[in-house]
């Protein structure tokens, strides 16, 4: 399909730079490709689901996966930013690079740099390869549970472009940009449809009757990079590492024997549940890297309802959230979103969409 097709103006003032308050006074806009659209907050959602009803959610946990560096090459020296992406060995993590042209096979970059001058600490990597994209594989000289301290102590929450060209990440960001349900540490960009949760909306969805399931997938920095080809079909996905444990899979799958509905919260939910899923629809426990894409035209398996925030024009979220409730549905509700005064992207709003019946 043509990208274009996926394109919309959204005006920079839409562009939420910190998330409502509290969490889940967010607002909700109810996607019913059937009945039309419904303006509600998050914190309704026990009203919107049902008795049975199983919620899925990413437990993945964003490390501050941001690096500001020096490259030094004999006396010559360029300041350049690291965004992990994905770990590969114990001392070993894929990463973008900006900007990219200055760093070449073999070079040696010292992390820990603010600005031009302040040294904060000792975390140093070799250039080990270099691909495309601005891609780099990164061989640190720490390695597991040491580079992990490391990163904490020198590195930077990983906020997504639209909202880092705008301002630095401060202290409120390591709350923020995490779900309160983190466990599992990984991430680079956050499952942003998770953050609108907090412990009273739990309450209130178990008392209603409504199941919650974790899975987990470490959400790449790949997520963020726009579609630049002219048709989906030459589009490339960056793989993302994730898991689903047999006992989220068999309980996902006593729940929809029941009638209930599996939930997605989030579209790193949904693509897990539907790489882990098989033709029948029944979730398998899985591991692994997936790098699914999802366009109109692909035959859902494994989840009914979607909530997910607002996303990029011309993005492969953009793309997939079409593919579930339809374009023509998706391209209305966003000019609703729009027109509504919705909140866009990572601290934005939300909508609860219902998938498209073939």
């Amino acid at each position: 399909m043509k990208v274009d097709l996926f394109d919309f103006e959204l005006p920079e003032d839409r562009i939420a730079l910190r998330p409502a308050v509290p969490r889940d006074s967010a607002k909700l806009l109810v996607v019913r490709p059937d009945s039309g659209l419904e303006d509600r907050t998050v914190r309704d959602l026990p009203d919107l689901l049902k008795a049975g009803d199983a919620l899925v959610f990413n437990d993945t946990k964003v490390i501050p996966a941001q690096l500001r560096g020096i490259r030094r090459r004999g006396d010559n020296q360029a300041h350049v930013e690291a965004t992990l992406h994905m770990r590969v060995a114990p001392d070993r993590w894929l990463a973008f690079l900006r900007p990219a042209k200055r760093v070449a096979q073999g070079d040696r970059i010292s992390f820990g740099h603010d600005g031009n001058t302040c040294f904060l600490g000792a975390l140093d990597a070799t250039v080990v390869e270099k691909r495309g994209a601005g891609e780099a594989l990164l061989a640190f000289d720490l390695s597991g549970p040491v580079l992990d301290e490391a990163l904490h102590q020198v590195g930077h929450i990983p906020l997504p472009p639209y909202i880092a060209s705008k301002r630095d990440d401060d202290a409120r960001d390591l709350v923020d940009y995490q779900t309160v349900y983190a466990r599992e540490e990984g991430a680079v960009a956050a499952p942003t449809a998770g953050l609108h949760f907090t412990p009273k909306l739990f309450a209130a969805l178990d008392a209603a009757g409504i199941e919650r399931h974790f899975v987990t997938l470490h959400v790449g920095a790949g997520t963020f990079l726009p579609v630049k080809a002219e048709d989906t079909a030459d589009h490339r996905m960056h793989a993302e590492r994730g898991e689903v444990s047999a006992d989220t899979a068999a309980a996902l799958n006593a729940a929809r024997a029941r009638g209930g509905r599996v939930v997605a919260v989030g579209t790193t939910s949904l693509r897990l549940l539907e790489s882990a899923a098989d033709e029948a629809g029944i979730v398998q426990p899985w591991s692994g890297e997936t790098s699914i894409f999802i366009t109109p035209g692909y035959r859902f398996r494994a989840v009914e309802v979607l909530m997910t925030n607002f996303h990029l024009p011309r993005s492969t979220l953009f793309m997939l959230v079409s593919a579930f409730s339809g374009l023509d549905t998706m391209r209305a509700a966003y000019r609703h979103a729009i027109e509504n005064g919705y909140r866009f992207y990572s601290y934005g709003d939300a909508g609860l969409l219902f998938r498209r019946e073939p």
